[in-house]
């Protein structure tokens, strides 16, 4: 059971912040996971699905990648709950299994062809050190341009900023999905 009870509707939070709400519902169809509790901040959640749309419809980077990139920052950041529902959407997006495995495995990214490897050094390094270095930074910068590199960072970042939120408050894994690797 999470550490605080999950939002689950409207009746939870003032009627003020109900469209809100709906927000997150038409986003998901649902509310459960990191908005179960971001909405205890409704304005809060209201600029993180900001987030969420922009990544949906917006973003410069193609889906395969940005999955690649989710997926390193929450296995990186142990979001059991987040890993569970991005690796599903990260097949969708053309993911191969063997990067989703070497991912869940902590794998040496000089196995994977290099348009994944240098997705998944970078994306190492960004949340291991929050630095990347010189090689790592070029590898990717050679090969796309600067909005590509910012937003691809972001949608790594924000990723890692949900497993965050879903452990702080111990929000469980939904059983549905793909576990964490131990």
């Amino acid at each position: 059971m999470p550490r605080v009870a999950p939002i689950t509707g409207k009746a939870d939070v003032p009627a003020e912040y109900h469209e809100v709400v709906d927000g997150v519902l038409q986003v998901f169809g649902q509310i459960r996971g990191p908005f179960s509790m971001l909405l205890h901040s409704p304005k809060v959640a209201e600029r993180m699905l900001s987030f969420v749309r922009f990544f949906r419809t917006d973003c410069v980077v193609a889906p395969k990648d940005r999955s690649l990139a989710i997926l390193v920052a929450v296995r990186e950041r142990q979001g059991a709950y987040v890993w569970s529902a991005q690796v599903a959407a990260a097949r969708r997006a053309g993911v191969r299994e063997e990067a989703i495995d070497l991912i869940g495995r902590k794998g040496d990214p000089a196995e994977l062809p290099p348009e994944e490897r240098d997705i998944v050094r970078y994306t190492q390094q960004l949340v291991q050190k929050n630095r990347i270095d010189q090689a790592a930074f070029d590898a990717l910068k050679n090969q796309h341009d600067v909005q590509w590199l910012v937003e691809l960072t972001v949608a790594a970042n924000y990723y890692a900023l949900l497993s965050g939120v879903v452990n702080a408050f111990e929000v469980p894994a939904p059983p549905d999905g793909d576990p964490l690797p131990a």
